[in-house]
């Protein structure tokens, strides 16, 4: 918790600071509807031969979109954003191709001004998350040859997360969201599930894990540099049903650093602490130079 409130403290930290800053962007008074995006492809390929440093053949590759579609009009704001990557890798002495990236997120945020000058607005959220395709736990058998166990798929596990609230926002670029009467839904292959709720939190033989909490998010992204983005999404949620003290936390960083209008250098960066899926912090990093299209 210690480690939680220092980041909590940091980014509020920078968020006073740059909210003295003027927009970076002129507010558009003409068209209502606002869309960016990015897609990605990161190939990446080594081979090794008579290599006496050691090494192993691999090659991988990751495709990644990255798309907002804003509304804005009068004292409405509705933002949504949609995520979605998906990576494997293949390596000479595995049997299976293995995935390094699998997501589809969702996040949607409906907010009504308190007045017309303010910053400040009533809100409604909504979070939607899972995977495209199956995962997999790895392992030997008696002859020591790899195998694999189905272990998730799609919708398996999936989170819904809603509510109402209270939004702060600068503009496109750096919001805070707090929801104190949040729903959070938990979607499962009932045949996956295990004793003693070890499977995401969900009851053997059951199908669903519903959770009533708190839910606070804040978006920060900015320019460090000159064709240098840091894209920062945070969210926490503490369960009012069970063990409140144990909050979910989800971080995201996505830096894009552009070549040129085709070319650029891309790190993702999440870690993902949820007790009812693993009893620790989850962490996925993808680094790696590849094509990048604006849109």
């Amino acid at each position: 918790m210690k480690k939680l409130t220092l980041l909590l403290l940091c980014l509020f930290g920078m968020t006073q600071a740059k909210a003295q800053e003027p927009s970076a962007t002129p507010a558009d008074t003409v068209k209502t509807w606002q869309t960016k995006g990015n897609a990605s492809l990161l190939f990446n390929q080594s081979t090794f031969d008579n290599w006496l440093a050691g090494g192993e053949n691999n090659i991988s590759g990751t495709i990644g979109v990255n798309y907002d579609f804003n509304y804005k009009k009068d004292d409405i704001t509705w933002d949504n954003k949609v995520i979605a990557s998906y990576g494997i890798v293949k390596t000479r002495t595995s049997s299976f191709a293995k995935k390094t990236d699998d997501r589809l997120e969702l996040n949607s945020l409906l907010g009504k001004k308190f007045k017309p000058d303010s910053r400040w607005y009533y809100s409604a959220f909504l979070n939607f998350k899972t995977q495209f395709t199956k995962g997999y736990e790895y392992g030997k058998d008696a002859n020591g040859v790899e195998i694999r166990t189905e272990y998730t798929n799609f919708l398996s596990p999936a989170y819904l997360t809603f509510g109402p609230g209270i939004l702060w926002k600068r503009d496109d670029n750096l919001k805070f969201n707090f929801a104190p009467a949040t729903s959070k839904i938990t979607f499962v292959d009932k045949n996956f599930t295990l004793p003693n709720e070890a499977y995401f939190g969900v009851k053997e033989g059951k199908s669903l894990r519903y959770e009533l909490g708190a839910y606070a998010s804040a978006y920060y992204k900015l320019d460090i540099m000159a064709n240098v983005t840091f894209e920062n999404i945070l969210s926490l949620y503490s369960n009012y049903l069970e063990d409140p003290q144990n909050v979910d936390l989800d971080y995201q960083l996505n830096i894009v650093m552009k070549i040129n209008k085709y070319l650029s250098t891309n790190l993702s960066f999440q870690t993902i602490y949820d007790d009812n899926a693993f009893q620790g912090f989850q962490i996925r990093q993808v680094f790696g130079v590849g094509a990048n299209y604006g849109f």
